[in-house]
């Protein structure tokens, strides 16, 4: 693969990222019957070449890593029951390796919780009554290892080879053990409860056996942290802040997020823009693996298609609670799937409302029927009403003699760029051996990983071309990214040439997207050294027990951090 073509195909599928905006996750609470169901919503969904050490061979870097994050939003130290899996539920991480828009390998979780002494969980003595506990966890008895816990959450992991349902299914196994359960951690509670967090819950970390591969893989199953960023009240309030990079940022220096454009002196001072990025401190729960990039290419190009989903049987009737019934509902029938996720953001903002269900439910095979909303996508025009002004006033404070009053949104259409990224890839650096418009996470396998110290969170758009939308990895800046492909980022030269040289992708003009070169933002920067860079990648959960701070916005209100 020639760098210069693979440079194009980058750059082009950066483009593509402008298809959406900023959210909480790439897709937590996008559509109006998920919301309904927070244990099978999707938060974001992440592959990417492992960059890091792991515990199978810390010299290879032929390891894809795998993430699927659900149940948006959780709040540390929400107990006392605090955040398991749906027991009832499949939650599934999909790999097309031809094209077709079809899984050709699909890993299935499916998790399982039991309480202690025989379903009564945690007891105590009480004047003379062994009583059961109402909490879930505690400290252990006196002279034993601690905690204790109420209930243990399990779960297994299916290889199936061709269709999710009638395909070959074979079970990955303990690398060491043989065991086909898996144990997943308690959530974080404090560190009372769980002194060292991070060491439990690496111990969770387990080598496995996947069926018909010579290497051994990763896998984990539990609470972290959130590594998605975003000003989420500011953006869904009409972008309530000025989406405009004010000053250099540290995450972004030394003049690389903002390569051959512009910094306006907007948004006031630095100390302003970075009250801007309020974090909302939250937790995510996890399926991840660590697999050989051998074991899911097969006989394609290299280039694979990665999409997540959650299913639910289809009949659920309530229990009255009659007898000696506990279960709080009965479930049966097939699995229809309730949530789906491939790339950041195209169900909450290129989808139109009342089509955001039936997207949910739809397979990749059959989104050809989606494609006048990526090709035709609203949410430019709306940046064009609410930012026309400031970014003219930029301009002019620049002194540059440039009028955007007329439109600051890229005006060629259909955006065959958005096609190219959200549904068929570019040949030379993403598309696969046949092309079918589906919207999944297309990597290239044969790309190498960037080191973590090197990475750029804004990915292909910056010369980094292991990062978004040439897979995703768990600090790419998909939101900042979005907003500058969005309003013409690549109608412009984008260092993706040997040596970072600037190359024309040729795919429009500046004419067509004036304001291309505005390094938007939305103030809340991704780092990459947040993250750790051994596997599962993501950073440990916030403990429930943690200390916060208040910190004043600049509207007068409060928000807190950690």
């Amino acid at each position: 693969m020639k760098v210069k073509s693979v440079a194009k195909l980058g750059a082009a599928m950066a483009l593509a990222s402008i298809a959406f905006t900023p959210l909480w996750s790439a897709s937590h609470r996008e559509a109006p019957g998920i919301t309904e169901l927070p244990k099978l919503d999707h938060t974001d969904v992440y592959a990417f070449m492992a960059f890091g050490d792991d515990t199978i061979d810390p010299e290879d870097k032929d390891m894809v890593v795998l993430v699927a994050n659900f149940q948006p939003g959780e709040d540390p130290g929400s107990g006392p029951n605090y955040y398991s899996m749906d027991p009832d539920a499949i939650y599934e991480i999909h790999v097309d390796n031809n094209g077709d828009g079809k899984e050709d390998i699909t890993y299935q979780f499916k998790f399982a919780d039991t309480f202690v002494n025989s379903g009564k969980g945690l007891t105590r003595t009480v004047g003379g009554v062994n009583q059961e506990v109402a909490v879930r966890a505690q400290l252990a008895t006196p002279g034993t290892n601690g905690p204790v816990f109420a209930d243990k959450e399990t779960y297994t992991v299916t290889q199936i080879l061709g269709d999710r349902r009638t395909g070959t299914r074979g079970a990955v196994t303990d690398a060491t053990t043989n065991s086909t359960t898996f144990d997943r951690p308690f959530d974080n509670t404090g560190t009372k409860t769980i002194p060292n967090y991070p060491a439990y819950s690496q111990s969770f970390v387990k080598s496995v056996k996947i069926p018909g591969c010579a290497t051994n893989g990763l896998v984990f199953a539990g609470q972290r942290a959130d590594s998605f960023a975003v000003n989420l009240g500011g953006v869904f309030d009409n972008v309530n802040l000025v989406p405009i990079q004010g000053v250099p940022d540290p995450v972004y220096a030394n003049g690389i997020e903002a390569e051959g454009g512009r910094v306006f002196p907007l948004g006031g001072t630095a100390q302003d823009n970075r009250l801007q990025e309020v974090r909302l401190r939250k937790n995510v729960a996890q399926i991840a693996l660590e697999i050989p990039k051998q074991c899911l290419t097969g006989t394609g190009n290299g280039v694979i298609g990665v999409w997540s989903t959650s299913s639910l049987p289809q009949a659920k009737l309530l229990n009255p609670f009659s007898g000696s019934q506990t279960k709080t509902t009965v479930e049966g029938g097939a699995y229809v799937q309730v949530s789906r996720l491939g790339n950041p953001l195209v169900n909450e903002l290129l989808i139109g409302i009342s089509q955001k269900d039936k997207f949910n439910a739809t397979k990749p095979e059959n989104d050809a029927q989606y494609q006048s909303f990526v090709a035709n996508p609203t949410y430019p025009t709306l940046l064009d009403e609410l930012f026309r002004a400031p970014v003219n006033q930029g301009l002019q404070m620049e002194g540059k003699n440039v009028q955007l009053t007329d439109n600051i949104a890229p005006s060629f259409f259909p955006r065959n760029d958005f096609i190219s990224v959200f549904l068929t890839g570019f040949k030379g650096l993403n598309q696969l051996s046949t092309v079918t418009p589906s919207d999944v996470i297309r990597l290239n396998t044969a790309v190498p990983p960037t080191p973590r110290n090197q990475q750029n969170p804004l990915g292909v758009i910056a010369g980094d071309l292991a990062g978004w939308p040439n897979g995703r990895r768990l600090n790419d800046d998909v939101v900042d990214i979005s907003l500058r492909v969005a309003m013409g980022r690549l109608c412009y030269p984008i260092p993706i040439g040997p040596n970072r040289a600037l190359v024309d992708l040729g795919i429009c003009t500046p004419a067509q997207g004036p304001a291309g070169l505005v390094p938007y933002t939305d103030a809340a920067p991704d780092d990459p050294k947040e993250n750790p860079s051994t596997f599962p990648y993501s950073a440990s959960p916030i403990r429930g027990a943690a200390i916060f701070q208040t910190t004043t916005l600049p509207d007068g209100s409060s928000a807190y951090g950690k």
